[in-house]
């Protein structure tokens, strides 16, 4: 069991729902962000991970065994990504050294160790599908390469495992997130219900025909804290996903009949997010005003680029799940279901009517 687990990004996707878990499972729980939101069972801990000085203060007292870094801050480049994000986790490492506490260290990045960073996304010479960890790197500069490296460094030096966790489009309720494509596809829905407008796929031919799957982030909690509590584990990447493949040509049409709209058929051509719901915000609003909702501003709850970058790539998109299975990870979701949960979430928080 962990006894004592801080979550970088507690108020993210995954990281508020590896502390929800953790919490569950009786651990002592401090979740550190910029700015902390109030979590039940949770130790908000308010610290900026690119100021050194801020994390040695707020850390002072902490103790953790167990360190779940579920965040990354976006920049315009890819160099400024790996110098930024390098450094947060570098600066975390350090202002947590002192302590002598750490026995792991998870890291969370995506599937972009394999497709490539947003300069590059799925293009050049890419691994074949599924994508299986042993596939390695590719010959371009990557944040999360930096990441990883910044945490093989700090192992070496402080004694403690380490594993990297890998997953695939995290469903998942945050306000605030920038890679939120659950939440991005019921503001859009609820949009298109409201103006009568057909309910589009976004994306590729590629996408709607081809196989794909996704990460529940209660999954990706799950193999996190496995991870973590699992000596076959340690020193490992794994990806995560929920167990399943799904075409969008089925999923769409799952979703439009949760909301209501009607789902256009697809003409083949991308029709980008950012362009449908442009102009959609004064809408948001007065829907908010309307149905008493939580959040008014769409820009909080949508990520529309997010959703079209995952949705226009040019190939299909599947993840191999062997490794950790053989290591007695045996957690599935059914991806449908995953969005039907987070639907009926958002609407008892009320975030969506």
């Amino acid at each position: 069991m962990i006894k004592t687990a801080l979550v970088v990004g507690a108020s993210g996707i995954a990281g508020s729902a590896t502390a929800r878990l953790l919490g569950e499972q009786g651990s002592q729980v401090f979740g550190l962000a910029r700015k902390p939101q109030p979590q039940d069972g949770v130790t908000p801990v308010a610290a900026d991970l690119q100021d050194p000085a801020s994390l040695d203060q707020a850390l002072s007292e902490v103790r953790p065994d167990t360190v779940f870094l579920t965040t990354w801050a976006r920049q315009a480049t890819e160099a400024e990504n790996i110098r930024v994000n390098a450094a947060m986790v570098r600066n975390l490492l350090d202002a947590l050294r002192p302590g002598g506490s750490v026995r792991h260290v998870a890291l969370v990045t995506g599937l972009k160790h394999y497709l490539g960073p947003f300069e590059a996304y799925g293009k050049g010479v890419l691994p074949q599908t599924p994508f299986r960890e042993e596939q390695g790197r590719l010959d371009v500069d990557n944040f999360y390469y930096a990441q990883e490296d910044e945490v093989f460094a700090a192992a070496a030096r402080d004694g403690f495992t380490w594993s990297v966790h890998r997953p695939h489009t995290v469903i998942g309720q945050a306000v605030g997130n920038t890679m939120n494509m659950g939440t991005t596809l019921a503001a859009y829905a609820v949009l298109c219900r409201e103006t009568g407008r057909p309910f589009r796929f976004p994306g590729s031919a590629a996408q709607w025909n081809g196989l794909t799957d996704m990460t529940d982030a209660r999954m990706l909690a799950q193999q996190l804290v496995w991870a973590s509590t699992t000596p076959a584990a340690a020193n490992e990447a794994f990806n995560i996903v929920n167990g399943d493949v799904f075409r969008w040509s089925w999923m769409w049409g799952r979703i439009a009949d949760w909301f209501g709209p009607t789902a256009a058929p697809f003409d083949g051509e991308p029709a980008p997010l950012e362009i449908q719901m442009a102009d959609d915000a004064p809408v948001w609003r007065v829907i908010a005003e309307r149905e008493d909702l939580a959040e008014p501003d769409l820009g909080r709850l949508a990520s529309p680029w997010h959703t079209d970058a995952d949705l226009g790539r040019p190939i299909e998109v599947v993840t191999d799940m062997s490794k950790s299975r053989r290591l007695g990870f045996t957690a599935y979701q059914p991806t449908d279901d995953a969005f039907f949960d987070l639907f009926a979430q958002l609407r008892r928080d009320r975030l969506i009517p």
